[in-house]
């Protein structure tokens, strides 16, 4: 898979791919004792050299401040551990650096995995949503997915169609919920 076509690659670094799948490995028996060793050992560098430049001031400003400027590289910070070997200062310069953006597509990942609990009702009719592409309608309609998740993995179903589709099963179930209730009082 080219990380630059998936949808989360700030994520899917190749530097952050032991970070990802050393636990995984290790579970599954792939992943011999001593190399997940080494894994722990750079991770606990990692963190011990973040908390450092959280901590560390050079003037009014933490390093991990400095770091997150666009001209400044770990190896120009003063009071840079020359210690730590390219790999980890590169990992602890991107983590500093992406933070925000990193953090934006962890919280899009979390709200896609909540989406794989939203039920889409069997009887649900997706000719009654206007505003989906035909595209989307039409595979929607073929495949009939039975959760937000499910829906939004289908190729042809863009983000947007998404959103409308959420929208208008909110409506339909509360006017499903409104039937059963005289005079559209709502339980």
């Amino acid at each position: 898979m080219f990380t630059s076509r998936a949808e989360y690659r700030l994520l899917l670094r190749q530097d952050n791919a032991d970070s990802r799948l050393c636990e995984i490995g290790r579970e599954i028996g792939l992943l011999p004792e001593r190399n997940y060793k080494m894994f722990l050992n750079k991770q606990r560098r990692i963190e011990a050299e973040l908390m450092r430049l959280q901590v560390t001031r050079a003037g009014t400003e933490t390093l991990a401040q400095l770091l997150r400027r666009p001209e400044i590289s770990y190896r120009e910070l003063p009071g840079a551990d020359f210690t730590l070997g390219e790999e980890i200062a590169n990992e602890v310069e991107i983590l500093l650096k992406y933070a925000g953006y990193i953090n934006r597509q962890e919280a899009e990942v979390r709200k896609l995995i909540s989406l794989d609990t939203k039920q889409i009702p069997t009887n649900f009719d997706y000719a009654t949503v206007p505003s989906l592409r035909n595209e989307a309608r039409q595979k929607l309609t073929k495949i009939r997915p039975a959760t937000i998740g499910q829906a939004s993995r289908i190729s042809g179903v863009s983000p947007a169609d998404i959103s409308i589709l959420m929208v208008w099963l909110k409506r339909f179930l509360a006017s499903d919920q409104n039937k059963d209730c005289p005079a559209g009082i709502s339980n």
